[in-house]
């Protein structure tokens, strides 16, 4: 079986800037992996490449599925199963988030799941005094990461990856969005949590954690390695990889 995700020698750079500088990464349907490092490491470097991104000169592959998309535009990585959930939600003043998944399900006429799902994450999450709204207009952290992870439902993708889904929560946030995303772990899913802190991982049952530094992962282990790094730090990494 193909894992979800599957990346291999990626690299990622801006002009002269070398970012990204050969990951590997496999991440298999069912579950979650973590992807920690200090500021500038890559983390959401990575992120932005395997959704296309065009600031960057990438090379390298990356697979949903067994389905290469590097090279591809964003809509159809979509359309093979990425979904990004933003450190910053987009506002979409004048567009409710109704209006919004008729058009995701317009984008995909031959999905006749869509009905059901809308159903199911809006009671899963308790999203319909959100429905009529404007796309996170006027909502607070917390609620702007609800509305992130009710599209995630709806769209019912092969990964998803979160991109700092923890920053700016206070504490009681961050354990309402680690319940959401154990909601919705499901057989058809593998998910990349990219995070600074190892708070949102004491609410989750993290499969795997990959540290990056230097625009690599130089360790990955199981749930003990962010204890090990919310003890030591990145100290340790970041001097190997100089």
């Amino acid at each position: 079986m193909n894992p979800a995700l599957e990346v291999t020698g990626l690299t990622a750079s801006i002009g002269d800037l070398e970012i990204l500088r050969g990951v590997d990464l496999a991440v298999p349907f069912g579950e979650v992996h973590a992807i920690m490092g200090p500021n500038g490491s890559g983390k959401s470097t990575l992120s932005h490449v395997l959704m296309g991104k065009s600031d960057y000169e990438a090379s390298g592959s990356a697979k949903i599925d067994g389905v290469e998309i590097m090279g591809l535009p964003v809509d159809e990585r979509a359309r093979a199963g990425l979904f990004e959930a933003f450190q910053y939600p987009t506002e979409i003043p004048g567009v409710s988030l109704d209006e919004l998944t008729s058009e995701m399900a317009l984008s995909n006429p031959d999905d006749d799941g869509y009905a059901a799902r809308v159903d199911a994450a809006s009671d899963r999450l308790s999203m319909d005094r959100f429905r009529g709204r404007a796309v996170n207009v006027g909502l607070s952290g917390g609620e702007k990461k609800r509305s992130e992870m009710y599209l995630l439902g709806v769209a019912n993708p092969k990964v998803a990856i979160l991109d700092e889904i923890d920053s700016g929560l206070d504490i009681d946030a961050v354990r309402e969005v680690a319940a959401m995303v154990e909601s919705l772990r499901s057989p058809g899913l593998g998910v990349v949590i990219i995070t600074h802190y190892s708070r949102i991982l004491r609410y989750l049952d993290v499969d795997r954690v990959h540290v990056m530094v230097g625009g690599r992962i130089v360790k990955s282990g199981g749930p003990e390695v962010a204890e090990e790094l919310e003890g030591a730090g990145y100290t340790e990494y970041v001097v190997r990889s100089t």
